[in-house]
């Protein structure tokens, strides 16, 4: 079939279009110094550790000073062979970035006995692999593009040192001009081709190996998440705070004005009319009823003993407050975490409720002990037993509230297990990480 006659000009203006985006050539270019700068930086390094390495060995080292210098300079030697992997680390992504405009991820640096630690970490030698990678195959392909790009200037070249061969070479010049012709043009209407093949294998093998791997970038992504969820905690808290200031210092004191002045005139005004003397009388009882669920709304949100005073003063207003016998042992040395007090607080009066609840108990016990890093609250009741985490099992249905209590420890990275068989008796652990 033949060509419609615009199919030729449609082609040359696609291939104009895609040699105007010089992106990936001016990539492979940059990659070819590139490449040169880090054969010459880890050339060098190499080089002199091991020409240092011979001449301790085998050459004569005159002075001890002379000895201790090689020393140095040969223990040195990965440091420095460190800090060059890193720093062409940093040019390799700065070209991805500034010519592609490809971001590649980084890890941050391994700290703990260094360099020890970060020559023993893969991603650093990964990134070397790399840099070995791109010092053979970015160079050949930064090399491959500009003789790509430059065919036209090679091919008069090698006309023009032909044409000085002589006279009897005129005879398969036009051969060779033809040929050189077509290949010259072969090369540049490839060159774009080959320019974006060489940038695309030079960031499929930078993603893979400058970047994090699969596993590093989950664990990343793992400690983000971690870090996000502590301040959202954190926040929340704080937020909790001031509303029980803001209630406190605002709504429960005017409610305590209210409810002095309705108990100062049922107190005075004996001889008012009955139903003046009833509704002041309803309207004190009234308040009074608000004041004490406005105070039990405040010590929900965040007690501030627990502030003053710390986490075995505000768990021993609990169990004074409990409906049932609480026996109450706090062995906890020094302070943890606000959040993680709060935490183990809320976690030891819900499950108190529950347990007069549900637990059908005649005493509870809540022992709170601090191992290391680690607090642990146990609350235990000699109830009916059979309380599980399990939202369809048997105890669901009566209310436990346990995933709610699971759920607040797994907020701050603590654990809750339950240990209550049918019959009791039930054990309800906590435990939390003090410095979260």
């Amino acid at each position: 079939m033949a060509a419609a006659p615009g199919d030729g000009y449609r082609d040359a203006m696609t291939w104009m279009k895609t040699a105007r985006d010089w992106r990936p050539t001016v990539h492979a270019l940059a990659g070819l110094a590139a490449g040169a700068l880090t054969g010459t930086v880890l050339g060098g390094l190499v080089l002199g550790w091991l020409a240092a390495i011979w001449s301790l060995v085998d050459g004569p080292t005159g002075a001890w000073e002379l000895a201790v210098f090689y020393v140095v300079v040969a223990l040195a030697g990965p440091v420095l062979l460190l800090w060059g992997v890193q720093a062409l680390g940093a040019l390799q992504r700065a070209r991805f970035r500034a010519v592609l405009g490809v971001e590649i991820a980084t890890l941050p640096a391994a700290g703990g006995s260094w360099p020890l630690r970060a020559w023993r970490a893969p991603a650093t030698w990964r990134r070397l692999g790399y840099h070995l990678l791109a010092m053979v195959g970015g160079t050949a392909g930064g090399l491959l593009v500009a003789a790509c790009w430059s065919a036209p200037l090679l091919a008069v070249a090698y006309l023009a040192g032909r044409r000085g061969d002589g006279p009897g070479a005129t005879a398969g010049l036009g051969l060779a001009v033809l040929l050189a012709a077509v290949l010259a043009g072969a090369m540049l209407l490839a060159a774009p081709r080959v320019a974006r093949a060489v940038a695309e294998a030079d960031e499929a093998a930078a993603t893979a190996l400058l970047g994090p791997s699969r596993g590093e970038e989950l664990a990343l992504r793992v400690e983000s998440l971690a870090r996000s969820r502590a301040e959202i905690v954190a926040a929340t808290d704080a937020e909790r705070r001031r509303i029980e200031r803001d209630l406190h210092d605002g709504a429960q004191r005017r409610l305590v004005a209210l409810a002095m002045h309705l108990g100062m005139a049922r107190a005075s005004l004996t001889d008012a009319p009955e139903p003046v003397r009833q509704v002041i009388e309803q309207a004190h009882d009234e308040a009074t009823e608000a004041l004490a669920e406005l105070r039990q709304l405040v010590r929900g949100l965040h007690p501030a003993v627990l502030d003053d005073r710390g986490l075995d003063a505000a768990l021993s207003g609990i169990a004074a407050g409990a409906p049932l016998p609480v026996r109450l042992r706090v062995d906890v040395p020094g302070r943890c975490a606000p959040g993680v007090e709060a935490v183990a607080y809320f976690v030891v009066s819900e499950a108190l409720t529950n347990v007069a609840k549900h637990a059908g108990a005649t005493r509870a016990e809540v022992t709170v002990e601090r191992t290391g890093d680690r607090l642990r609250v146990v609350v235990g009741d000699d109830g009916r037993g059979g309380a599980t985490l399990d939202p369809g099992g048997p105890a669901a249905d009566g209310g436990t509230g346990l995933r709610g209590l699971a759920q607040r420890a797994a907020a701050v990275d603590g654990t809750l297990t339950v240990d209550s068989p049918p019959g009791g008796p039930t054990a309800i652990t906590v435990e939390l990480p003090c410095g979260s």
